[in-house]
């Protein structure tokens, strides 16, 4: 008995020295990972002049939001005009495609045809297209279709765009809903469409949510589509006005950290106001 319990002592200490081990390790990646956002917001709430010697360089320390309003109302490229006009592209380009994306992937699930599958590995191969693959054609089609230099055109591009990942996504958390749940729907006399809008849809909210938080990310931080697609100077997005900022003979680099730190700013607040939902959606369709 002695033995026994000299054991189980022995190897819950075991456990509990690999367990500090695993969160220092964690903390330790954490903090290199923390360390370069940390380098971008002492430079956003520095002068210049403080961080001629570097961020690190505490001597001395003067911190103001200065270079916030500086950004916000730049002469020539004013970010609040930038993220008015990401707010305009990201939104639409979030709510289509997930919404589309729900009704493609729902339908490829309980779909009986036998083009299913092959439709359903398409989908997949769409995933690995890289966007410099298509960015010619895709420029000569929104001429011809008078989309260029337009958010219109931009949305529709995105929408294109995200609708591969979104499919694949939404059919496989569809699939990790109760199906007996739409089998008595059904039985009660539902269509397809009542299931799909009044019963899979509002269970499938997490997924939703991950989808859409996921995307809007996506949207908002491209810089590769917009620079193909806008070109009026007045149309930028935010993402293609920072690097304007940086002036003909002298980088302010805390007005360029600010400006980054304001369009960091909204996908981060999404994902905290989704931040239930998203863990939800991400795990959820995982646990089939």
């Amino acid at each position: 008995m002695g033995d026994r319990e000299d054991r189980r002592r022995a190897g819950g200490a075991r456990w509990r020295w690999r367990d500090v081990a695993r969160d220092v390790v964690a903390w330790l990646v954490g903090l290199i990972w923390i360390v370069p956002f940390l380098g971008i917001l002492m430079s956003a709430l520095r002068p210049q002049e403080e961080l001629l010697d570097g961020w690190w360089s505490l001597h001395p320390l003067t911190l103001s939001f200065r270079n916030f309003a500086a950004a916000w109302n730049h002469p020539s490229v004013p970010l609040s005009s930038g993220i008015r006009n990401s707010l305009t592209v990201a939104i639409p380009a979030t709510v289509l495609p997930v919404l589309l994306g729900a009704m493609a992937g729902y339908g490829l699930l309980r779909s009986r045809s036998r083009a299913r599958s092959p439709l359903f590995v398409v989908v997949v191969f769409l995933l690995a297209v890289p966007q410099q693959m298509v960015a010619i054609p895709l420029f000569k089609l929104l001429v011809q279709l008078h989309l260029i230099n337009s958010f219109a055109g931009l949305v529709a591009v995105h929408t294109a765009w995200g609708l591969p990942w979104i499919v694949m996504f939404l059919h496989n958390y569809f699939a990790t809903l109760p199906a007996e749940l739409e089998e008595a729907a059904q039985l009660d006399g539902a269509s397809r469409m009542t299931i799909f809008w009044r019963l899979v849809l509002p269970l499938a909210l997490p997924g939703l949510a991950a989808a859409a938080a996921l995307q809007f990310t996506w949207v908002w931080n491209d810089f590769f589509f917009a620079l193909i697609t806008i070109y009026d100077p007045s149309e930028l997005l935010a993402t293609q006005r920072i690097p304007l900022m940086r002036g003909q003979y002298l980088v302010d680099w805390g007005v360029l950290s600010a400006a980054s730190v304001l369009v960091m700013a909204v996908p981060v607040l999404v994902y905290t106001l989704l931040q239930r939902n998203y863990v939800r959606g991400m795990v959820g369709w995982t646990l089939r």
